[in-house]
């Protein structure tokens, strides 16, 4: 799994591509692409420390069409020489001295890591790279995902998918988070699932997504290689982060848990989560020591800048669902919604509660019904919240 290339007067450590070590103990890793390409897609508890900005980048690629590989290297080496050579070599010594058991890594394993691994060995340092890179790293996330998902359908296994369902404002996601088997599909999609689920902070890139994902089924498999794996049932999209498909086929054929609670229980538990907790979450995201900044560049001015998020997110959430609810209702719904804000806005929050409860008996409701029905062959459990709680730690061995 290791290769070590010997350095002179000092014992080092190897180059690695043992990736599921990597992953499972989170290793401290530095990515040296550039800051669009990590953008892009990272790896969780990875820190961007570039060769080369955007820029430098684009010029040596142009330089590598034109001219060849070698004139673009020297083309790098120009660009990236100097105070700015000493700018950046400085940045990764302080990583390998406050991450002495690290590594270092680029795209695939090529030029980049290790012209910053020998720039350090210059420099005194040994610092090891990860083998393939960036690129065989996503790729052995991506098929031990599947792998785990293709031992999740193993008849001869312990070791299932189980789904937990119920209609909207069940709280199911705060009952499987009491288990240390679940996976919080929505947590890692930074999303609430539903039209209204958006949070401040926005959502990861589709790569990330799948990558904090893979990391998680890995650690689960790995701690727990026979114990069923909890999830939250989910449509293709969570906000705008798509299941992967494999992961997604599998959970189309586990077996479903239903937690069943009554309109009231439910209408109170959407009001906190998305009135109350929403609003809270606009308030500390346009806090003073936020680094949240308007269409204009400006800095937003605390509540009244956070009321006025909060407020055209749920509106726009609302317009974004107007063809399924239909003209009526939705203009019906819509003058709702804008009559409990304004009734928020002046301190009364409690008309929230009128609209929630029109859009889960008259929308949610008869489509989470309509869509159960059709997989009612696969439902092996269904209860109140504590019936269900029972359930899952029963099978949870």
């Amino acid at each position: 799994m290791t290769n070590e290339t010997p350095r002179a007067g000092n014992a080092v450590r190897p180059d690695t591509d043992d990736y599921e070590a990597l992953f499972l103990t989170d290793t401290p890793m530095f990515d040296t692409r550039a800051p669009i390409e990590f953008k892009k897609g990272a790896f969780p508890h990875v820190k961007s420390l570039p060769l080369m900005t955007d820029i430098e980048r684009a010029k040596v690629g142009t330089a590598y069409k034109r001219d060849g590989q070698d004139e673009a290297i020297k083309l790098g080496h120009r660009l990236v020489s100097g105070k700015t050579k000493d700018e950046r070599m400085a940045a990764w010594l302080e990583f390998a001295k406050q991450n002495p058991n690290g590594y270092l890594y680029c795209f695939r394993g090529g030029l980049r890591s290790h012209t910053t691994q020998a720039w350090l060995a210059e420099a005194g340092c040994h610092y090891p790279l990860v083998k393939g890179g960036y690129k065989a790293m996503r790729r052995f996330l991506i098929d031990r995902l599947d792998s785990i998902c293709d031992y999740a359908l193993d008849s001869e296994r312990e070791e299932k998918f189980y789904i937990v369902a119920g209609q909207t404002g069940a709280a199911k996601t705060d009952l499987l988070l009491k288990f240390d088997n679940t996976i919080d599909l929505e947590g890692l999609a930074n999303h609430r699932g539903s039209a209204f689920g958006k949070r401040a902070a926005g959502q990861p890139s589709q790569i990330d997504f799948e990558s904090k994902l893979s990391v998680q089924f890995l650690r689960q498999h790995h701690k727990a290689p026979n114990q069923p794996i909890f999830l939250e049932d989910e449509s293709h999209l969570i906000g705008r982060c798509a299941l992967p498909e494999k992961l997604r086929s599998t959970m189309h054929k586990s077996p479903i848990v239903v937690v069943e609670a009554d309109l009231e229980t439910r209408v109170e538990h959407s009001f906190s989560n998305y009135i109350l907790q929403k609003l809270a979450e606009w308030q500390a995201f346009c806090a003073p020591n936020s680094e949240l900044v308007s269409l204009e560049g400006k800095p937003y001015d605390g509540e009244s800048s956070a009321f006025e998020l909060f407020a055209e997110e749920l509106k726009k959430s609302m317009f974004n669902i107007r063809k399924r609810l239909g003209g009526v209702r939705h203009q019906e719904l819509t003058a709702m919604l804008e009559a409990a804000l304004e009734a928020h806005k002046a301190g009364d929050d409690s008309l929230h509660r009128q609209w929630i409860r029109v859009l889960l008996s008259e929308y949610y409701d008869p489509q989470y019904d309509y869509l159960l029905s059709k997989r009612a062959e696969r439902i092996v459990f269904r209860g109140n919240a504590e019936e269900v709680e029972a359930y899952l730690l029963n099978i949870s061995g």
